[in-house]
């Protein structure tokens, strides 16, 4: 069996938390998210972690997560993503200063992955659980192509008590296959206990369980093709625009519905956490304090 590759997209800032969080201090010994993910990933047998930064904080990012911090249990690879990078043909439009999105980070790992990976955000808490299911599905893949997966977590475990949030709402197939994924803003639980949407006004129920994507995807290489073609029919109608990005979730609804792929829906008892509001960092910061103190993780990671 393989070691699959995990690759994080730590190129954000994270506007709303208004800092760069990928680098936040939550553990006892100010181990960030991406730690507790980089262990998780260790101990479900994940052989290399692609990191996907940006220049303009590389050397200060580089310098906390390089290999030796992890010691040696896990290769370590960095890969940027700039505005500039794009396919031949297509520059940059004037003016434009915001990023091109999810599926433009994932392909600027496209020349260090040659094997079945997983993509995290750096900024998400996915739990140990999520880590062994995908790892085991990525790790007998072998050299198959267009058989994907995903990790989807009951919506009841993906909310923020501090605000709305977004979240990719799915329906699976009774094969337990993905056969669409749709983006809902503004969920919250209000005060009635019931979890909704706000579409146009109006409250639209979501069930507890309803399955929803938080980015963790699992693909095999050949899924960088798929995301090139995806990128330059994007460049060809939105390139010109300032502020419109190119999300890995659009790739896959399209390779599903014309019939290229297919998705499984992997299901995990983990619970999601992630700090998308100042205020969720203390319920965070509990939360790896609980699970330490059950056994879950060591006080001190790397020791």
């Amino acid at each position: 069996m393989v070691k699959p590759t995990l690759l994080v997209l730590a190129a954000g800032m994270g506007s709303r938390y208004g800092a760069l969080k990928q680098m936040d201090g939550v553990g006892p010994n100010r181990e960030a998210i991406i730690d507790y993910s980089i262990y998780d990933a260790i101990r479900a047998g994940f052989g290399k972690v692609v990191f996907v930064i940006r220049e303009s904080f590389a050397a200060e990012f580089r310098e906390v997560f390089s290999a030796e911090r992890f010691g040696g249990r896990i290769e370590v690879e960095f890969v940027y993503q700039e505005l500039g990078n794009l396919p031949e043909g297509f520059t940059v439009p004037e003016g434009r200063e915001k990023p091109w999105g999810t599926n433009h980070a994932l392909m600027m790992a496209a020349p260090v992955i040659h094997e079945p990976f997983a993509v995290i955000n750096a900024d998400d808490f996915y739990g140990a659980d999520a880590y062994r299911v995908i790892g085991d599905y990525l790790s007998k893949l072998g050299e198959s192509e267009n058989d994907y997966c995903m990790v989807a977590y009951e919506l009841s475990k993906t909310l923020s008590e501090n605000g709305t949030v977004s979240r990719g709402v799915c329906t699976v197939s009774p094969e337990g296959l993905l056969e669409s994924m749709v983006e809902r803003t503004q969920i919250e639980r209000i005060a009635d206990g019931r979890i909704v949407y706000h579409d146009g006004g109006a409250d639209e129920e979501l069930a507890e369980d309803t399955p929803v994507s938080m980015n963790l995807f699992g693909f095999t290489p050949d899924y960088f093709a798929h995301a090139e073609e995806y990128f330059r029919t994007f460049l060809q109608e939105h390139g010109r625009e300032l502020k419109s990005e190119c999300y890995m979730p659009s790739v896959v609804n399209k390779l599903i519905h014309e019939g290229t792929s297919t998705l499984r829906v992997l299901r995990s008892s983990a619970q999601w956490f992630g700090v998308t509001y100042k205020a969720d960092r203390e319920p965070l910061v509990k939360r790896i304090h609980d699970l330490i103190a059950s056994g879950a993780y060591p006080e001190n990671l790397w020791k």
